[in-house]
């Protein structure tokens, strides 16, 4: 698992189009810099959550075309900025302790974006004065809207909390609308939309409470009494068949088991890794609770468990690989993480994680093939990055090397560390290249987003 903070643009040759599209609509971006959302980068979660959200987000039509990540902070949110993610703040997923609660809170986010109302509230940010407050994140959303398939699949956020309100903030016909069509989503799946209710209920006495202690889902996602009751009278009037989803649960139990095991203490975890619902759960807490205590052995010995009662799994493979990786047994975590790629050739945290590995143990021209697969397939990986520039340095690309780290730097909001990179790499780089180009692209979004040369 990897915490790190990151802007929310998928890719940074996206930046080529943005350039374009403020010089044609004279938007005068940003006062103030963009701010970095800190994201949990885990496969084993984002996949279980990709499990959880799927029959949810295949009755809405969506399909695989929305990636569900995590936000590392633990207050109650979950939002969508534009019509490629769903975001679920860490202490909403620790919270809701059924996947129908979660899969509930998934639909309605879903109802947000196929109801259209994220690319109507982009459309309408109309002003200068508005855009400013959202900086390169409306500059960003304004190219997503302008239907590129280039355009950036996520968003930063901007600095100004007012203008991040206004965007994020729906109003109570939107969130009326979300509710009856996240409950339709959720009976055509088979899902019992009473999740949706308790998790209206979870929520219902934080009306009250001044707005400085509202959790952000309520401050975003406006309550009332009546709300509250229409959607209860709205699913009584339902008739529906609940279906099992045994694999669902299993996967849902398995993103919160790890998501606590790295982000909670070690003794809370080894206090309540027995309450998990089976084995390989439990044991795959406890090697991360070991792995944070430093024992290693046991950390071993307990992934080794969860792997033999599910010897085929890619994240057990990718965890034993970190766990190999910290404790600097270079080549046996090759070895894991090798296993992990087999096992999730297109998944492309394990390929980082391996193409990582790979550089650890003096394997560079192995890693940088690995790493730029990695790339190819999730750009919105600053560790990932990191490692592509080092590989390129040590194989003696240096102008790669050099916009590898410049885009890192886009990627974390450091755009100003991001143009000198880049202008270093432009010097180095065939002039024309699309190397070259995207170094350009990462020039002109630091020079726009910089007050003082306008």
């Amino acid at each position: 698992m990897v915490f790190q903070r990151e802007m929310t643009a998928s890719s940074i040759h996206s930046l080529r189009l943005l350039a374009s599209i403020l010089i044609s609509i004279a938007l005068i971006i940003v006062a103030l810099p963009a701010r970095a959302v800190p994201l949990i980068r885990d496969p084993d979660i984002e996949y279980a959550l990709s499990r959880v959200a799927q029959p949810v987000l295949t009755a809405a039509g969506l399909g695989s075309n929305v990636k569900i990540l995590v936000v590392n902070d633990r207050s109650l949110n979950a939002f969508v900025l534009d019509n490629n993610h769903i975001f679920i703040n860490l202490g909403m997923l620790q919270k809701l302790d059924t996947p129908e609660k979660l899969q509930a809170v998934i639909a309605h986010e879903a109802a947000h974006i196929t109801n259209g109302h994220i690319s109507r509230r982009i459309t309408n940010m109309g002003t200068a004065q508005s855009a400013a407050g959202l900086g390169l994140a409306l500059a960003l959303a304004v190219a997503a809207a302008a239907g590129s398939p280039d355009a950036g699949a996520g968003l930063a956020l901007g600095i100004a909390s007012s203008a991040n309100r206004r965007f994020l903030s729906h109003t109570r016909a939107e969130e009326a609308a979300a509710d009856q069509t996240g409950v339709r989503y959720m009976v055509r799946s088979g899902i019992d939309p009473r999740g949706a209710v308790e998790v209206h209920q979870l929520f219902r006495s934080q009306e009250l409470l001044n707005t400085s202690h509202q959790d952000p889902y309520v401050r975003s996602h406006p309550l009332s009494r009546d709300r509250i009751r229409a959607m209860q009278t709205f699913v009584d009037t339902y008739e529906f068949t609940v279906k099992p989803q045994p694999e669902i649960e299993y996967w849902f139990y398995r993103a919160r088991g790890k998501a606590s095991a790295f982000s909670r203490s070690a003794k809370w975890t080894l206090q309540r890794a027995s309450d998990s619902p089976t084995q390989d759960i439990q044991a795959m807490r406890e090697a991360v609770a070991y792995l944070k205590l430093s024992d290693i052995s046991r950390a071993r010995a307990h992934i080794d468990q969860a792997l033999a009662l599910r010897p085929d799994d890619a994240f057990y493979y990718e965890l034993k690989g970190q766990i190999l990786l910290e404790t600097r047994n270079f080549n046996e975590a090759v070895m894991a993480y090798q296993r992990a790629v087999e096992l999730a050739p297109d998944n492309a945290l394990c390929l980082a994680g391996y193409g990582h590995a790979l550089l650890a143990a003096g394997r560079n021209k192995e890693a940088l093939v690995t790493l730029r697969k990695a790339r190819a397939r999730d750009f919105r990986d600053a560790r990932m990055l990191r490692d592509l520039g080092q590989a390129y340095a040590k194989t003696g690309q240096n102008g790669q090397a050099l916009l590898a780290n410049a885009e890192r730097y886009a990627l974390q909001g450091r755009l100003k560390d991001a143009e000198i990179h880049a202008k270093r790499a432009s010097g180095l780089l065939p002039r024309g290249s699309s190397a070259w180009r995207r170094a350009q692209d990462i020039i002109v979004a630091a020079e726009r987003a910089d007050p003082k040369r306008k």
